[in-house]
């Protein structure tokens, strides 16, 4: 037993210093009782095949599907309407929305859906999203305190009142909850927690939580940003959109062979295809190609294209192409950037291309790029482009997929690449992409919301994290790996079966009937919040579940003991394992906003520490008033 609260003393040293990176810390922990033979090896790697750590792995991908698709964008953005541009209110609307779904969802998958909504409130109104990532996983917690499903402590201290109805009946005790608790009899206890908290939490974050430079929504690209460079090089001034109908002469031909350019002066900028399922008219596909001069054009192709819009419908007209309208705000002038990108290129004074033309380098066949424009002496050059000879510091605007732009930077001799391709990329989101991300996403709430539907919440998650990357809510699959946060995992995972070892050494067992036997004499009161508070402490460092499972027994013996119902008692077991906010392991959804807002295990003693106790003097008061002893 000495062994294993050692370890745990330590493991808490070393996170409150910050010098070391939790996971290891986590796994330094659980390699220790492994190698001191308290825990098998088959107990300490259980962690790892956890429910609650796959559905944590899952909700990372489901979140990061939810953002780069739009969606949180544009739910944030109707949100926005309600809070303004006002810090205060944007708060409380983010605690109001994270409580409401709390109630009847989990409280891990209430966090993994709202981080990205409440990170794109927060850039909208240029806050720092860590002023609101901690409290909205503290608000996802107070609020599983509403309703039986809203957080597992509950359905653990229910079950425990049904084992012991029977004798509970006989000594005339807990009343009307001796056949077990209501779905709605939490709901006084979390609206307190919830108003109460969010009330401390006002202050608090404010002092604690602002940081400056953390997360500021700043673009870490050395580049411009997308739009920025459309804009500077005048590209979509004079930006039109023609459709390939089956009547269209273009039809099967390739681009070179309509030699538009010499033709008719006209860039083709980009061939834009929309694959739309004909069974449902909200699942579509946008495939993006460069216009190569071996691209075959195809019926209900889009070609943008860059040029005098007299000459464009010259063209049109020659080859019955239709020119769409702007008015659909999803496929107007402007463009978008889902498969192909633009950067800048700075021509070095030592390149190989300096003095020949555009058309010389051949751009297009050597690099599967094309120069859209050319900057020089602040002057920009956009017609006539093939002939222009390069001079040493232009700076080229290229177009291609984004893979071709970033391989650019391999010719480090030749010129310089402005900015980080790969992560320009990684910042533009596939709205159209955004109807299927919500359809799926509703369906996972769906499952965990009704129980009549046969389906584990685990397996949901698993199922919506699948379809995300299936359904192409991802750009690949690597992007969908890169949402999971590792370092969050392997804390939780190390840390989890910390429990096993306390409870098979009898570390636990010992804190608790030590307290209880202590406290007993001094009234219900009195024991009641030795029971919240040892509770609450050992939340702190196994999972709120396993705490609940233990105190559940004692509390109700304790009860017994005295002669007291125990129902206020097993209240305070699961407002103890639930309300745990000094810790980022206590809960997965403290885990979860960890890496999103940058937080050190510090953060959260400065300001889930304070939470913590005053949230357990105010229930220790009013619990024996809304369900007396």
């Amino acid at each position: 037993m000495i062994e294993t609260v050692v370890i745990l003393l330590l493991s808490v040293c070393f996170f409150i210093s910050g010098k070391v990176r939790s996971d290891i810390v986590a796994l330094c922990a659980l390699v220790s009782l492994i190698l001191l033979g308290i825990l098998e090896p088959k107990e300490a790697l259980s962690g790892f095949s956890s429910n609650v750590i796959i559905m944590m792995i899952g909700l990372f991908v489901v979140g990061g599907a939810i953002f780069q698709t739009g969606l949180a964008k544009m739910i944030s953005s109707k949100l926005m309407k309600l809070a303004g541009n006002s810090e205060t209110r944007l708060f409380v609307l983010v605690m109001l929305v994270t409580s409401l779904m709390g109630a009847f969802v989990s409280n891990t998958g209430t966090v993994a859906i709202m981080i990205p909504i409440v990170v794109s409130m927060a850039m909208s109104v240029k806050m720092n999203p860590s002023r609101l990532l901690m409290p909205l996983a503290f608000a996802s917690s107070m609020s599983g305190m509403m309703t039986l499903i809203g957080t597992p402590p509950n359905l653990v201290i229910n079950e425990e009142l049904i084992k012991n109805s029977e004798n509970l009946k006989q000594l005339g005790l807990a009343g009307e909850y001796a056949d077990g608790l209501g779905f709605f009899t939490f709901l006084p206890v979390g609206i307190i927690c919830v108003l109460v908290g969010t009330l401390l939490l006002l202050p608090l974050s404010k002092k604690f939580l602002s940081k400056p430079g953390a997360l500021s929504g700043e673009s870490a690209s050395r580049g411009k940003s997308l739009k920025s460079l459309v804009k500077e090089y005048g590209i979509a001034n004079n930006l039109c959109r023609v459709q390939v109908n089956a009547d269209s002469l273009v039809v099967g031909k390739m681009i070179g062979e309509i030699n538009i350019r010499k033709n008719y002066s006209l860039n083709i900028i980009e061939v834009r295809h929309l694959e739309r399922n004909q069974r449902n008219l909200l699942v579509k596909n946008v495939v993006q190609k460069a216009a190569d001069s071996d691209t075959i054009l195809r019926v209900d192709d889009v070609l943008y294209i860059s040029g005098s819009m007299e000459i464009v419908k010259v063209f049109a007209e020659k080859y019955k192409l239709e020119i769409l309208p702007d008015t659909d705000s999803a496929n107007s002038g402007n463009l978008d950037f889902y498969d192909i990108g633009v950067a800048e290129i700075v021509v070095l004074s030592s390149s190989s291309v300096v003095n020949k033309t555009i058309r010389e380098v051949e751009f297009r066949s050597k690099y599967n790029v094309s120069v859209l424009g050319i900057c020089r002496k602040n002057k920009y050059i956009l017609q006539g482009i093939a002939d222009e000879t390069i001079h040493t510091g232009d700076v080229l605007l290229v177009q291609g997929t984004w893979d071709n732009i970033a391989a650019l930077e391999k010719e480090n001799t030749e010129w310089i690449v402005v900015g980080r391709p790969l992560e320009e990329a990684a910042k533009v989101t596939l709205d159209y992409k955004a109807p299927v991300a919500a359809m799926i996403m509703l369906g996972m709430i769906a499952v965990m919301v009704f129980d009549f539907i046969p389906v584990e919440p685990v397996t949901a998650v698993m199922v919506a994290g699948l379809l995300m990357v299936l359904t192409g809510c991802f750009r690949n699959v690597e992007a969908a790996y890169k949402t999971i946060n590792w370092e969050s995992v392997v804390l939780i995972a190390a840390m989890m079966p910390m429990s096993t070892a306390l409870e098979k050494t009898g570390a636990s067992a010992w804190i608790s009937n030590s307290l209880v036997s202590v406290l007993g004499g001094y009234g219900p009161i009195l024991l009641m919040a030795g029971i919240y508070f040892t509770t609450s402490f050992m939340t702190m460092f196994i999972s709120n579940t396993a705490t609940a499972v233990l105190m559940a027994p004692i509390a109700m013996s304790s009860a017994l003991q005295i002669g007291v119902s125990p129902v206020p008692f097993l209240f305070a077991v699961t407002l103890g394992a639930s309300l745990c906010f000094a810790s980022p392991f206590s809960t997965p959804p403290n885990a979860l906003v960890m890496p999103a807002g940058q937080y050190k295990f510090s953060d959260y003693v400065k300001v889930g520490l304070p939470l913590q106790i005053i949230l357990g003097i105010v229930m220790i008061f009013l619990l024996p008033l809304l369900f007396p002893f």
